[in-house]
């Protein structure tokens, strides 16, 4: 009998590859061997270790994942892949198609062709695999609407924070300052085109703060701040560093853990912004003109401009997933993105 791996989250910290039967396309699927699938490090250690609101669907925009949290269950987004067996009515031409799924981490998988999406020519599997975060980043500059000008902050250096640092740095800023407090993610982020890239717990920091976004300029504090740390304690320092009339985009999914807010200083006397933003749906300000298929395009056009593969520190066999999420759980400063190889699963 022919068998595929896949990926279980049995409870927190615990994680598990399971050897299954390998599933038949029915009508209208397909089955698509895969070849890389990335770690999401931010929402995925959320259900590493427990983290995520029971009883909600995992997440409601992605046909895979419309089940409701509760373990175990398979997880993950970004698969990437090749169409190997066709159902019955479904195009030829799909066969042999190089495509990329929003699927769960498992050696092959069925799925409709309406979930698939075709990759651009010559972009390298390990670029096309990381789509979802360079969309989540598009998104949250979309939401954050940056303009010429604007003296911006970004909270978080983990690959959504170092892809928004390299979009942010194509824009015209008056400056463009990230916080981190790994080292590794701290030198991406100038390499991506940081003016400043700060260890937010450094003695020299807030003075250095000071020179971007201080009291004695024309403009004092950030127009724009962006916490994407995953942490919900950062958002009082974004809050903090944001100036009059400033906007902080809270990118980070907190899960069960909840931010405790000091509203009661200069929050509403300085009229400051706390805008949401979630890469599942296009915001109502954008579906005059925008939809999904739009903002992916855009993506894909990021990922062949900025090749972010170079970000990806740690590859793994599926075989090793637990040893991966160890080290993302405890080691987290040394790695940036990790991703699974399926050279050997048959």
């Amino acid at each position: 009998m022919k068998e595929r791996q896949a990926l279980y989250f049995l409870e927190p910290y615990k994680v598990a590859v399971s050897k299954e039967p390998l599933p038949i396309p029915q009508p209208g699927q397909v089955l698509v061997k895969t070849a890389v699938t990335a770690i999401s490090p931010g929402t995925e250690m959320l259900f590493y270790r427990g983290q995520v609101p029971q009883g909600m669907a995992v997440d409601s925009t992605i046909t895979e994942l419309q089940n409701s949290i509760s373990y175990p269950l398979k997880y993950g987004y970004a698969a990437v892949g090749q169409v190997i067996s066709l159902g019955p009515g479904v195009d030829a031409n799909w066969l042999g198609q190089n495509v990329f799924a929003f699927h769960s981490h498992e050696s092959h998988f069925i799925t409709t062709v309406a979930n698939l999406h075709r990759l651009p020519d010559e972009l390298p599997l390990e670029t096309a695999v990381l789509l979802p975060f360079m969309e989540t980043a598009v998104s949250f500059l979309m939401d954050g609407q940056p303009l010429i000008g604007e003296q911006v902050a970004i909270l978080g250096q983990g690959i959504v924070g170092l892809l928004t640092t390299a979009l942010l740095a194509d824009y015209p800023l008056a400056s463009l300052v990230t916080l981190d407090r790994f080292a590794l993610r701290r030198n991406w982020s100038r390499r991506l085109g940081a003016n400043a890239a700060l260890d937010p717990a450094a003695a020299d920091t807030q003075e250095q703060l000071q020179t971007y976004f201080g009291i004695n300029r024309l403009y004092p504090g950030a127009d724009l701040v962006y916490e994407l740390t995953g942490n919900p304690q950062a958002l009082d320092q974004a809050i903090a560093m944001a100036g009059y009339d400033g906007r902080v985009l809270i990118g980070s999914w907190y899960g069960q853990k909840q931010a405790s807010l000091n509203l009661g200083g200069r929050f509403h006397r300085d009229h400051i912004q706390l805008v949401s933003s979630q890469v599942s749906r296009i915001a109502p300000r954008w579906r005059g003109r925008f939809d999904h298929d739009r903002r992916l395009q855009i993506a894909w056009t990021m990922l062949a401009r900025h090749q972010p593969q170079k970000l990806i520190t740690h590859h793994f066999s599926l075989a090793q997933a637990a040893q991966a999420y160890k080290l993302l759980d405890q080691t987290t400063e040394l790695a940036v993105q990790i991703i699974f190889t399926y050279e050997d699963e048959k």
